[in-house]
Parts: structure tokens; sequence; C-alpha cells
């Protein structure tokens, strides 16, 4: 009965120390300052916008899609900022009429805030464009169209949409580097090969949610082994 209490004690530790590491993985993630990319969806309201599920440079958008960007600083795509303004391919590409052998891709461009922008840098006033591009384009060829210069790092990552930042990509955020809180925009779940955090498309590895989420597994399935060990003696 002692051996049986003792297991059980046991097991709640391991629990307990399972649940608070959950809690404190988050607190521990680090945060990047990058281009997110997002892709319009229509709808009664005005739109919405959805994290991309794939990188500008992969994705080919229908004649009629809406790519956002906005800069952003976030622990991953499930944190960022989505572009402040709705997405509305009607009143972005109104004065573009359609022409046979090409599409049009609504454009919005979002700049970020002052808080999120790197150090003596302002950030643009957002805007938006309408590339008219070949049917098989990519929305990374419309981005080009309308938002040159582009810089790209040597893993193809996007690091600035004309010419903003002046320097740097997908670079770690210090702690008490950006004031100024989050602007409570939509944010949206995802991955988009513009973050450099974690999910499968980033370059930063594996998110802290993740890695919590494993040790509580192995946590707790050691718990179970050790109560069976203690039954059998």
């Amino acid at each position: 009965m002692r051996g049986s209490r003792s297991g059980r004690g046991a097991a709640a530790l391991l629990l307990a120390g399972a649940v608070a590491g959950l809690s404190a993985g988050p607190a521990q993630a680090q945060e990047y300052r990058y281009w997110s990319f997002w892709e319009g969806k229509s709808g009664s309201a005005g739109g919405s916008w959805a994290y991309a599920t794939e990188g500008p440079a992969t994705l080919r958008p229908a004649d009629g899609a809406v790519a956002g960007f906005r800069f952003t600083v976030s622990t991953d795509s499930a944190k960022a900022g989505s572009p402040r303004t709705a997405p509305d391919f009607a009143a972005i590409c109104r004065t573009t009429p359609a022409k046979p052998g090409s599409k049009r891709i609504a454009v919005t461009l979002d700049f970020g805030t002052a808080a999120d922008a790197p150090a003596g840098e302002q950030p643009p006033p957002a805007r938006t464009a309408c590339a008219q591009v070949p049917e098989d384009a990519s929305a990374g060829d419309a981005l080009a169209a309308v938002a040159k210069p582009l810089r790209y790092d040597a893993n193809a990552l996007l690091c600035a949409i004309a010419g903003y930042p002046r320097s740097g990509c997908a670079e770690q955020v210090a702690d008490g580097s950006k004031g100024g809180a989050k602007d409570g925009a939509q944010q949206g779940p995802g991955t988009s090969g513009t973050s450099p955090a974690a999910d499968s498309g980033g370059s930063g590895g594996p998110s802290a949610g993740l890695l919590g989420g494993i040790a509580a597994v192995v946590v707790l399935g050691a718990a179970g082994v050790w109560q069976a060990r203690r039954r059998r003696g």
C-alpha cells in the first residue's frame, strides 16, 4: 500500500513537472523579425487572412487571388501579425482589366509597426498593387512585379520588400530591443517559406510548444514504467 502511494506521489510530481515545463515553454521562445506571407480569403465581412502554407516562390495563385505580406515580430506563425488592410481584389485591381494569357494578383504590403522596425528604421506606409503576370507565375513573381527591390538570403528566405528593411534577415530579437505593444492584428495558423520560426517550413528548428509536448509525453511514459516496476516489486 505504501509503495502504491509512493508511486502515485512520484507520478504526480512528474506530471506537475511536465505541466510546468509546458507553461514555461512559450516564455522561453525566441522572437524573430521577418516578412510573413498570407493568403486573402473572401467573405461577406470584407475577407480575412490565412497564413500561407507554402512560400511565395512555390505558391501559384489563380487570377483573382490576394497575396499579403506583413513585416512582423513573432515566435512562430500562430503569433504573427497579419496585414491590417482587408484583402479586397475588386478594389485593388479595379483599374487593371483582364488579358488573355495572364492573370491578376492583388498584392497587399504592410511594413509593420515602428515597434517592430529594426533599429534606426521607420516602416513605410502600407500600400497595395495589382500585379498582372503570366498564368504560371508564382506569388513571388507577382511581388517582384510591383514591389522591387526584393532581397533574399542564400537560402532563398525573403529578407526585404521594396528595400525594407535595409539590412538583416529573419534576425532574432533580443529582450527589450523593441518597444510598444503588438497591434492585435488578426493571426492565423500555418507555415510559410518566409517564416524563420519553426513549423515545417522554417529554419529555426522545432518550436518551444512542440518540444514541451514531446517532453510531457516522455515524462508521463516514464511515470507509467516506474509504477509498473513498483507493482512487480
